[in-house]
């Protein structure tokens, strides 16, 4: 058996693969004929994937089930800005900060030996996303409970769906890491993401994204962004046409330093949305433009195909008619034939003609539709039959007719019916020595 790709392709699957190549821009054949056999010749998909796996798009076939998340951060053009906690004042304040600071070193560092070494005996849970959905979902619902429903408006999908949207639709996406065991975690979302002036610039300026680290989907997006500290905000943009992080705010801000540093984020890379916008709309009008010329060459093919279909119709209608007129002469040439035959046969079949002094013989004079005559003479005791064979063998005989006498008239039954198998004899049908009969024509009833 051949391998598919040896295999000989339809007239509709060569079209579409030259399409496919048309509209993708690959030079390699084979690579194209590769991809539409993935998609099982669907080109709709098959071009779909194609820009998709161009653009840094999760692929629609066949995708991994967790592939790592394709995004920029080694850009060194990111902005980064680091709130640094406030240093103690006053004498008071010193003391206070001298005092703790043994109690955290030692707490944070026993935290930390504690961890390093669970990790020995127990991996990480959190190293295996099984429900990101869940994870953000789950999030979601603790965070209103401790902090109520008066926040942005949370994007309730994976980090991926959300990357995709933002890509999609080309908006910003604003990234939220909640350290939960952090020191100003709680302040942050009480006194800065959930006032009334950072959650009305989120909602209707980006897309916003946040899960706990404590959470295995929240975590595996901290290991792809590699933050230093909490809280911890990214901001993400299709820049160079992939998802790149432009901007990483990290430290307790304040709600009016938050929004001005994420519009100063905005306005410094609003020219590369811009430019992508113009992009779509060229690649946009460009495929708008193959798609009418393709339907315009399509509508052309149908107009020939169906100028075509006309045209073997009418050649089949017309050998159908010569086809019938063939069979028409060729029926009416054997059902000639066939008479002729018939005749020939009866001809032979005929009694001898008795001489005329036979005392027993019948002189009868036939008068044919063309008005020809015709003697011949019979005797007493044979069938009308006879006389009907006799009249049938003649050339100038129509194929159907009956005999009939002068006066009275009537007409001979010379053929058997149902009634009357064994037609009579000439002497039977009352004929005398000498008659004259009329032969009628029947070939029109």
């Amino acid at each position: 058996m051949a391998a598919p790709e040896d295999q000989e392709l339809s007239q509709a699957q060569t079209e579409k693969l030259l399409q496919f190549q048309d509209l993708t821009g690959l030079e390699s054949m084979e690579q194209c004929r590769r991809t539409l056999q993935q998609h099982n010749w669907n080109i709709e998909a098959a071009v779909q994937d194609r820009l998709n796996e161009q653009e840094g798009v999760p692929r629609v076939f066949n995708p991994p089930p967790f592939r790592p998340l394709q995004v920029n951060t080694a850009d060194h053009r990111v902005y980064s800005y680091i709130v640094s906690r406030p240093q103690p004042r006053g004498l008071i304040g010193w003391s206070y900060y001298l005092i703790m600071l043994p109690f955290r070193f030692t707490y944070y560092t026993l935290l930390d030996i504690f961890r390093f070494a669970l990790r020995w005996v127990r991996p990480d849970p959190r190293g295996r996303v099984t429900d990101p959905v869940g994870d953000v979902v789950s999030f979601i619902h603790s965070f209103e409970e401790k902090y109520g429903r008066s926040h942005p408006v949370f994007y309730q999908g994976t980090y991926s769906q959300a990357l995709n949207d933002a890509k999609r639709e080309l908006r910003y996406l604003l990234v939220y890491l909640h350290g939960e065991d952090h020191q100003d975690t709680d302040l942050f979302c009480r006194s800065t993401l959930c006032t009334e002036e950072v959650v009305t610039f989120l909602n209707t300026r980006m897309l916003f994204w946040a899960c706990s680290t404590s959470r295995p989907e929240g975590y595996r997006v901290s290991q792809a962004l590699r933050e230093n500290s909490y809280p911890f905000l990214a901001m993400i943009m299709l820049k160079d046409r992939k998802m790149t992080v432009v901007g990483r705010l990290e430290g307790l801000i304040q709600p009016e330093d938050l929004i001005n540093q994420l519009t100063f984020i905005m306005e410094a890379n609003q020219a590369y949305l811009t430019s992508e916008r113009r992009e779509r709309e060229e690649r946009s009008q460009t495929q708008v433009l193959r798609a009418q010329q393709d339907e315009a060459y399509l509508e052309s093919l149908r107009a020939d195909q169906e100028k075509d279909r006309r045209k073997r119709e009418e050649l089949e209608k017309v050998r159908a008619e010569e086809e019938k007129v063939r069979q028409t002469v060729l029926a009416e040439e054997r059902r000639r034939r066939t008479l002729e035959e018939e005749k020939e046969r009866k001809s032979e079949c005929l009694p001898p003609e008795p001489p005329a002094d036979d005392p027993d013989s019948v002189k009868i004079v036939f008068k044919l539709p063309n008005d020809t005559r015709v003697e011949r003479r019979f005797l007493f005791d044979q069938s009308l039959t006879v006389i009907y064979d006799f009249l049938f063998s003649l050339k100038e005989t129509p194929e159907k007719f009956q005999i009939v006498t002068n006066f009275p008239r009537r007409v001979l039954p010379c053929l058997p019916t149902s009634e009357q198998p064994n037609p009579p004899s000439l002497k039977e049908a009352g004929l005398s020595r000498s008659e004259v009969l009329f032969v009628q024509d029947l070939t029109d009833d």
